[in-house]
């Protein structure tokens, strides 16, 4: 309980976090980086870019009210003290992906109708079913599908696009690279907390294999809609450099057709799922593929 205590307690998030990686930085990237002139120019690989955004944002916001539902569902101080700081940083991300936005050319008074156009269906389902144990202050369940579905969904998925946006897009790599630290930390959380509470409770197995169950098939779905028939990959595909490459999971992500891609991304997510749930004693269970 001691390495707990230390690994997660709010000194070490401030010496890590705002005193570390984040520092110096504004909305997550360096001062005075700003998005490609392409994405203002080329209406395709901007809408692209909008609809990208908006799902992080509808993620992060689920994140958000996940973390801090869960605060006083906790079980001990030091669980309670660890979510404050994931509320923060949930609340960072939801702020940080909505400057994108803002970044992109939607103006403040259109922000909710822009995100009402492009959120993805199967993600605000995704997102419903892990809110649903929140608002049951169901701790156990709750930060299984926080810390462990929906930051290992998070974590993978900015990975990802990081090595895609790297040489494209430094800005937008820059403060994905803060979000996959902090999403880091926060599955790290996951697994090392509700192990315990697993076996202190192993009647809520059978639940929490369902709700991953779910939450994976609304997940996959949800890639099935942003890689297929999906005309900004053969825009990208046009003003792809000779000489560009996004090295990811030991392939080269900028010579894939996207269907490889989903593929790459939804088994990688999966392979981490089945891992993380069987270091807590959860059965992994394989959801259908949309």
């Amino acid at each position: 309980m001691a390495d707990f205590l230390s690994a997660y307690s709010i000194q070490n998030w401030l010496e890590s976090c705002p005193q570390g990686y984040l520092e110096g930085t504004e909305f997550g990237h360096q001062p005075g980086e700003s998005e490609p002139e392409l994405l203002a120019q080329n209406k395709i690989l901007h809408e692209e870019a909008l609809r990208t955004t908006v799902q992080l944002v509808v993620g992060e916001r689920c994140a958000l009210a996940a973390s801090s539902g869960l605060i006083n569902a906790a079980p001990d101080e030091a669980s309670k003290r660890f979510l404050a700081t994931q509320t923060l940083d949930e609340a960072r991300h939801v702020e940080i992906f909505t400057q994108r936005l803002y970044d992109l050319g939607v103006a403040r008074r259109d922000l909710e109708s822009v995100i009402k156009q492009y959120a993805n269906h199967n993600l605000v389902k995704f997102a419903g079913v892990l809110l649903e144990k929140v608002d049951k202050k169901d701790f156990v369940a709750g930060v299984v599908g926080q810390n462990i579905v929906l930051e290992g969904m998070a974590f993978t998925v900015f990975e990802m696009m990081h090595a895609l946006n790297e040489q494209m897009n430094p800005k937008f790599a820059h403060v994905l690279s803060g979000t996959i630290a902090d999403e880091r930390r926060h599955v790290g959380f996951g697994e090392n907390r509700i192990g315990s509470l697993i076996k202190e409770f192993p009647g809520k197995r059978p639940e929490i294999e369902r709700m991953q169950k779910e939450m994976s098939y609304y997940m996959l779905a949800t890639f099935a809609d942003a890689f297929r028939n999906n005309p900004a990959a053969a825009e990208f595909d046009k003003l792809q450099q000779p000489q560009a490459h996004a090295k990811w999971q030991g392939v080269d992500l900028a010579e894939m057709p996207p269907e490889q891609m989903e593929s790459v991304l939804a088994d990688t997510v999966l392979k981490e799922f089945k891992v993380r749930l069987g270091r807590i004693g959860i059965e992994y269970q394989t959801p259908a593929r949309p």
